[in-house]
């Protein structure tokens, strides 16, 4: 229970099949009781307005070529007004719904409710976005299949809702508004810190990988201008000395997304990289044939595949789950020799902000950062020892994995 919210002194059965009791004085209704279907177009200088899952009801954004074409329909936009519901009738199981802020226009696949006298639209709108009701609005929706199912006026406005007073929904309207923008307030601070934690993470990460354990070891200069000074008893090495393989994924010529199988062999782009791990989505996927087509880049254990576009530097290390899958065509694989770099100690150092910041600057590309291999080969690493990036690898904080050399 809400600190401060006391329960009501007495309650009974709802009759609905969603919901079990309310209070004794409020009444259920139907919605066609508490809302008017509004089919009104005749505005086309109105703006037109759009449902959010997340924001509800806003005005839309268009380029002035999009809205010539909108406009060009405009006959068939219904009118909100300010106040009114307008829910998409194909996403209300989801919570496409809320109240218009302005007067504006809807598609033709919204329905707009104009609220009778004494019924709170934000109270409603509140109301049409809870689990239980929505699970509600999913049953009685119709469709050829799920994805497509339509919640229509005519079955909307036979569901029953409960009914409470227009003082008590605007009461309820008001704690929820208080609430909301406390709980905001948390979320907003909460995202700060944990903002503030993880550069703590990734400062802790950078000093551990470029520069040891002991914070008394003699330094040096490592030529080296991301990387700054190092330990006197380290070497550097480019990446292209201490691999044996550094290979871009197959030409997008070589793959179509009509070939993809589901259930078959993962492909793994950059999007399926998370947080230094491999997030396969299984409908990105190949079969047999493909596969042996595509045999040169397939992953062994303890390779490094990374997005050569996009977001640079964003990697992950094949572990024995992922081995044999594809290095798809956006990612470049790195195939280290295991005498000179343990996979989990140059993943941190690969994936460390100067060398992101490195990648950036030297990726080729008019509107998207674009890696090769030839590039990643030149590239010049912070080299301790195999016991020393060992050890480095059992300090970090919320290390991703812990890699056992064979």
């Amino acid at each position: 229970m809400i600190e401060g919210l006391k329960p009501y002194a007495d309650y009974k059965k709802s009759g609905l099949p969603w919901l079990e009791i309310i209070p004794r004085h409020w009444q259920t209704a139907r919605n066609g009781n508490l809302f008017q279907q509004r089919n009104d177009t005749r505005h086309p200088e109105l703006p037109v307005l759009e449902v959010s899952l997340r924001t509800g009801v806003r005005v839309r954004e268009f380029s002035s070529s999009k809205r010539k074409q909108v406009m060009a329909d405009a006959t068939k936009y219904k009118r909100a007004s300010v106040g009114d519901i307008a829910y998409n009738m194909m996403r209300m199981w989801q919570g496409a719904v809320g109240v218009a802020p302005v007067d504006g226009l809807v598609s033709p696949a919204y329905v707009v409710a104009r609220p009778f006298p004494g019924t709170n639209s934000c109270y409603y709108a509140s109301l049409f976005k809870n689990g239980l009701y929505m699970g509600e609005i999913d049953a009685v929706s119709r469709g050829i299949v799920k994805d497509r199912n339509r919640l229509y006026w005519d079955q909307f406005k036979q569901m029953r809702s409960p009914a409470p007073l227009p003082d008590e929904q605007t009461a309820i309207v008001r704690f929820l508004d208080h609430a909301n923008r406390k709980i905001d307030g948390f979320i907003r601070a909460k995202r700060k810190l944990i903002g503030l934690l993880n550069e703590q993470k990734q400062a802790i990460i950078h000093r551990a990988v470029t520069r040891g354990l002991d914070p008394n070891v003699l330094l040096k200069p490592s030529g080296i201008p991301w990387l700054g000074d190092i330990p006197a008893h380290w070497e550097t090495i480019t990446v292209g000395a201490s691999t044996t393989l550094i290979q871009t994924g197959p030409f997008g010529s070589q793959m179509h997304s009509n070939e993809y199988l589901r259930g078959g062999t993962p492909i793994i782009n950059p999007s399926h990289m998370k947080d230094g791990a491999i997030v396969a989505d299984m409908d990105v996927a190949v079969g047999e044939g493909k596969l042996r087509e595509l045999a040169r880049h397939r992953m062994l254990v303890g390779d490094i595949v990374a997005a050569r576009r996009g977001e640079l530097g964003r990697c992950a290390l094949v572990t024995g789950m992922e081995e044999g899958w594809l290095c798809g065509t956006g990612s470049l694989l790195v195939r280290l020799k295991r005498e000179i770099f343990n996979p989990g100690y140059f993943q941190e150092v690969f994936s460390s902000q100067g060398v992101c910041d490195l990648l950036r600057l030297a990726s080729v590309g008019a509107t998207m950062d674009n890696l090769n291999a030839g590039m990643v080969g030149r590239l010049r690493f912070p080299l301790p020892s195999i016991d020393e990036q060992a050890a480095i690898l059992k300090f970090m904080p919320l290390r991703r994995f812990e890699w056992v050399q064979a």
